[in-house]
């Protein structure tokens, strides 16, 4: 990009959380910015320059939001990619290609990425319908996730015995090998038009079995030396292979034989890079407008440890929020409390986060324990 030019107009796809993050980053920057989203009480609809209603899955929507536009990015994969195809093949740039988003935001396809491209994932089988599932029983205990659509725990099923087989999709979908997990593991990398990449620290992620949703994450993950060489080599492969740039977040298994196994890739800013805003000198939202305005790719360095943990709709309670506890949560000195800015809740849905950095483990999880009991979203 000429420095001296008029600034860049760069478009997001979508108006939840993420895409309120990365207008908040780009204050920081000389950068035109404009959203698309259906919604114009979105997250993200009164931080950016330009707001845009539109559906975000139709063609013609996305394809005249986007003609106008230097560049786009997502916040979600569920978006018209053959808009995005002609706004690159006229010459908009899109953080990533839309080849990799197609190949993403299908498991099927992506499942077979990973193989075709011998990148260690867990083995799998690719089911039509219930009818083929039901003949794959001999492959049990296993993971069914259907091949699009899904997201946030949604269109996962976990199958361990033949009885399960029914609560199974009916759709194109993929059978995973069901995996003995010692640790879950996320990996931010960044990558430039240049083909340059920056890696973040990997962090450790625990998940609320019930909701099948991130509950809170360390980092950095604590890991043995040559596990994280394995992690990183694995994350960086994934990424290469897609010839495109963007950020992504790699999330892999590591199994109790200290085996590294990739689970899925998203080709986004991400939650399990949340906590990068405080606890790193460039945060994930920072790197992507780097990446897109042509500047020099951030410093991924941790300033401090730390702790993220999700602020989620609590159960049975649905309606305008209310965040009960927050006035004692701001009180923690170390403690970085974000809200989406979103009305209403829900049981389940994502609603904020809360970083806490630290020199000491002990105070990460002592006061990451404090906001989970604490803190809560509720009607």
């Amino acid at each position: 990009m000429d420095k001296n030019s008029a600034p860049s107009k760069i478009g997001i796809l979508g108006g939840g959380q993420l895409g309120r993050m990365l207008l908040q980053e780009a204050a920081n920057y000389t950068v035109e910015t404009w959203v698309m989203e259906n919604d114009d009480q979105c997250p993200a609809a009164h931080l950016c320059h330009h707001f845009v209603k539109g559906d975000i899955k139709n063609f013609n929507d996305v394809y005249a939001f986007g003609k106008k536009l230097d560049a786009l990015t997502i916040e979600i994969e569920n978006v018209n990619t053959e808009a995005l195809e002609k706004l690159e093949s006229e010459g908009v740039k899109i953080y990533p290609h839309p080849s990799v988003l197609k190949t993403i935001r299908n498991k099927i396809l992506q499942k077979e990425y990973y193989k075709k491209h011998e990148i260690p994932t867990p083995e799998f089988r690719v089911t039509a319908n219930l009818d083929e599932l039901k003949e794959a029983a001999d492959f049990l205990p296993a993971v069914h996730k259907i091949g699009e659509g899904g997201y946030d725990g949604r269109g996962v099923q976990l199958l361990k015995e033949r009885e399960d087989l029914a609560k199974g999709f009916d759709v194109p979908s993929v059978l995973e090998k069901m995996v003995v997990i010692d640790k879950e593991i996320a990996l931010m990398v960044g990558v430039n038009d240049k083909g340059e990449t920056a890696v973040y620290p990997p962090v450790e992620m625990s998940f609320d079995k019930d909701l099948n949703l991130l509950d809170y994450q360390l980092c950095p993950a604590l890991l043995d030396e040559k596990i994280l060489w394995k992690i990183e080599a694995i994350a960086l492969a994934v990424v290469r292979n897609f010839k495109s740039p963007g950020i992504f977040a790699v999330e892999l298994f590591v199994d109790r034989k200290g085996d590294v196994l990739v689970n899925e890739t998203a080709p986004r800013v991400h939650n399990s890079g949340h906590h990068t805003i405080e606890a790193h000198f460039s945060s994930q939202f920072d790197m992507l407008w780097r990446i897109m305005l042509g500047y020099p790719l951030g410093n991924t360095a941790a300033i401090l440890s730390s702790i993220m943990i999700n602020i989620i709709g609590a159960e049975g309670s649905s309606g305008d929020v209310i965040y009960e506890g927050l006035d004692e949560i701001l009180k923690i000195e170390n403690a970085f409390v974000h809200l989406y800015g979103k009305k209403q809740t829900k049981p389940g849905r994502k609603m904020g986060h809360v970083t806490i950095v630290s020199r000491e483990k002990q105070d990460l999880t002592h006061k990451a324990n404090i906001v989970k009991r604490k803190l809560k979203a509720k009607a």
